[in-house]
């Protein structure tokens, strides 16, 4: 196990009816203005959005809004946040909605104090040193964006999709996580979340840091808490068991709790990122698409994690032939996505040509010529991942 800082200070309010807490939380963290970020139109149909301008309204705060961030969040709206904080004074950001909604917020709050452009930040330009406080009332269980420091932003102009890591100063201080709020949500759209939560620890799972059994087995741990639980979702969406289970696992999976002491990979994020960046797919989906194929990749090149894989979540008798156990594992795991609803190849995404070439380059023009940990990644590499998903 390396050496490693964990640090996470977000305080979690979970469970029935919390959004109603979100005024008074908002005080014991000092706002005084605040604004609600949100996305599309769900959160103003559902009343959420109604009932946290009234928790803000009873607690004596006042706000301003920004809505329609889209899914894929793009830099225009970041500028836009940045420009109404400024103007409204505001000192802590409500995102209500998911990943997409939180990231933005949270490039916002980075952004405003910054007397240059916020994308410095994503380049690795400049480092983020003060922030905005960020506050969260979490929609869809997905991303993990409610516990993380993490963001990614797409820049329209070049359609370049990078992710910025602040955990000192990004993290929420406060996310409110009511499973009501995802009853609603659609089929399709909770399939991407369990698939990005899953990623989200196969990421902290697939490494060559030895003697990290205690992170092994919580990212097993959770995994097959996820695998089970959106089984019973699928049969029943309003299970308030399962949506409660499956909210927090999200969470879990990219706090930084079932990666501490390893060294991570993000090879199937960086790869994916190019695909939502080029074609605007929704992530959890490209992730489906994009991680058995960097399984079958691995099962020729490096199977050791993904046969133990294969044995631990999906029962895999053991064997001498580790390559057999790995593509095992990709067989079973794609029989899970698929009967979530979620695509297993380029084609089923409903990308019938991917330009392989253009997406290579891109990958390597944002990550450097080798890409990821577990195997690093050259353009070759890259191309035969790509191709593998056809």
């Amino acid at each position: 196990m390396n050496n490693f800082v964990f640090y996470s200070p977000t305080e979690f309010v979970f469970g029935k009816d919390t959004e109603k807490q979100v005024g008074a939380l908002a005080l014991k963290y000092g706002a005084r203005r605040v604004m609600i970020v949100y996305g599309g139109g769900s959160a103003v149909r559902s009343g959420l959005l109604d009932r946290v301008k009234q928790a803000l309204r009873e607690a004596g705060l006042t706000f301003c809004e920004m809505g329609g961030v889209q899914p894929n969040p793009i830099d225009t709206k970041v500028y836009e946040g940045i420009d109404l904080c400024r103007r409204e004074e505001v000192d802590m950001l409500l995102a209500v909605g998911g990943g997409s909604v939180i990231d933005t917020a949270k490039a916002i709050a980075a952004g405003v104090p910054y007397e240059g452009d916020f994308w410095d930040f994503y380049l690795g330009k400049a480092q983020v040193t003060k922030a905005l406080k960020v506050a969260v009332v979490l929609t869809i269980p997905a991303a993990g964006s409610e516990g993380s420091g993490n963001t990614v932003i797409t820049k329209v102009d070049g359609l370049q999709k990078l992710s910025l890591r602040a955990p000192m100063y990004l993290r929420p201080v406060f996310s409110i996580m009511n499973p009501e709020l995802t009853y609603t949500l659609p089929p399709f759209q909770t399939a991407c979340g369990v698939c990005d939560m899953m990623v989200h620890i196969f990421e902290r799972y697939f490494t060559n840091t030895s003697d990290v059994e205690i992170s092994d087995r919580m990212c097993e741990g959770v995994l097959t808490a996820i695998v089970k639980e959106a089984y019973r979702i699928r049969q029943n969406p309003q299970n308030y068991g399962a949506r409660a289970n499956l909210m927090w696992a999200g969470m879990v999976a990219h706090n930084g709790t079932c990666g501490v002491g390893c060294e991570e990979d993000w090879a199937s994020h960086f790869l994916e990122h190019e695909v939502s960046a080029l074609y605007n797919v929704a992530h959890g989906a490209g992730l489906a698409v994009i991680v058995p194929a960097w399984m079958t990749f691995m099962a020729e090149n490096h199977p050791q994690k993904v046969a133990q894989l294969a044995a631990r979540l999906f029962e895999v008798p053991v064997q001498e032939d580790l390559h057999e156990m790995a593509l095992a594992c990709v067989s079973r795991l794609k029989h899970f996505f698929r009967y979530m609803g979620l695509p297993v190849s380029f084609k089923e995404l409903g990308i019938e040509n991917p330009d392989i070439p253009l997406l290579v380059r891109k990958l390597h023009e944002n990550k450097g010529p080798l890409v990821g940990n577990y195997v690093k990644l050259t353009p070759k590499d890259s191309e035969e991942i790509y191709q593998l998903a056809l």
